[in-house]
């Protein structure tokens, strides 16, 4: 078991109650084996009506596999998922009406046209109105220029847009995204968060992501789901989960003087890098103060500082670090 701060699995269930929102979602004990490999462990969470959940872990962690059950495209081994109150495994069908899913990875027919995947999408749901909804789709995904070409000559950046499109042409209540905005250059993936987030107010869509953009992650999620190995090693908000990391990064800017920072950190045991006289030290957040007296009793004076807290960026290379040290070690 890896201790980063971390909060056991078991502090689901106090997370969603901090959260106030009932659930929507249950996943109870989830396990997947695949002979003697178990890539899912035994893992329970919930998702709250209306809220953003994302899903993080090192490739190989077990969140692929975890969409695919809650998707029905893998059975577990073991447990149970509730959506909407309601066994999946009994009302599958009923449920699939009310969920939807979209992955970068994900193939659509090559060989259709634009529109006629997204109407052939559409013949798959109980849709009042299926043409106004698809043009509402091509107008929130810019596809408007799109929609005469064939799915096999999109870009990457293109096929995402679709496949979000996709997703939301049956209106769903939970949405399940692997890397919505992979592929996208930084406006439209700025774009789809605003989205999402306001899809959200709108409708009260609960959403479950993944992403390797942890900045993104602090920015749309409300809560986060952390799997090591097919185990849920974490379950709390983004800042607490930053927080748990007390190491803060102090940059300083002084070009004639860094070798002598670099000598103090050397004497102080701390790590830092320095670069064309900008020198980022790795300070623990209650010994900030103690450091730049430090440097002030040194005689060291410098020209401009920042000092950036932990993120949730620094949190997942934290756990990255020991998967990779627990790994070599085996």
């Amino acid at each position: 078991m890896i201790h980063v701060g971390v909060i056991p699995e078991k502090n689901s269930k106090n997370a969603m109650e901090h959260n106030n929102k009932p659930s929507i979602l249950k996943a109870s004990h989830l396990t997947k084996r695949f002979g003697s490999f178990v890539a899912v462990d035994d893992i329970s969470f919930e998702l709250g009506e209306g809220e953003i959940m994302g899903l993080l872990g090192v490739n190989g962690a077990g969140k692929t596999t975890t969409i695919q059950m809650l998707l029905g495209i893998l059975s577990e081994t073991h447990g149970s998922i509730e959506y909407f109150g309601k066994s999946f495994k009994k009302y599958r069908g009923e449920i699939l009406e009310k969920v939807n899913f979209s992955s970068t990875y994900t193939s659509l027919p090559y060989n259709l046209l634009v529109k006629e995947c997204l109407k052939f999408i559409s013949y798959l749901y109980d849709i009042p109105n299926p043409k106004q909804r698809i043009n509402k789709m091509v107008e929130l995904f810019r596809l408007e220029k799109l929609l005469s070409q064939k799915i096999s000559n999109l870009s990457a950046g293109q096929l995402t847009r679709v496949n979000l499109a996709k997703a939301l042409i049956n209106s769903p209540k939970i949405l399940l995204l692997d890397e919505p905005t992979a592929s996208l250059d930084p406006e439209v993936a700025s774009y789809i968060r605003e989205f999402l987030l306001e899809e959200r107010e709108k409708s009260g869509i609960s959403i479950i992501l993944t992403s390797h953009n942890m900045a993104e992650i602090e920015e749309v999620c409300d809560r986060v789901v952390f799997i090591h190995n097919g185990k849920i090693i974490a379950d709390d908000t983004p800042s607490k989960l930053a927080q748990s990391i007390n190491t803060a990064k102090i940059e300083l800017y002084l070009p004639e003087k860094e070798n002598k920072v670099l000598e103090h950190c050397l004497i102080k045991g701390l790590i830092c890098k320095a670069n064309r006289g900008r020198v980022i030290v790795e300070v623990e957040e209650a010994l900030i103060a103690d450091f730049l007296q430090g440097l002030a009793v040194s005689g060291i004076t410098y020209d401009e500082i920042s000092i950036e807290k932990p993120t949730l960026q620094d949190y997942f290379l934290k756990v990255a670090k020991i998967t990779s040290t627990q790994y070599h070690e085996d």
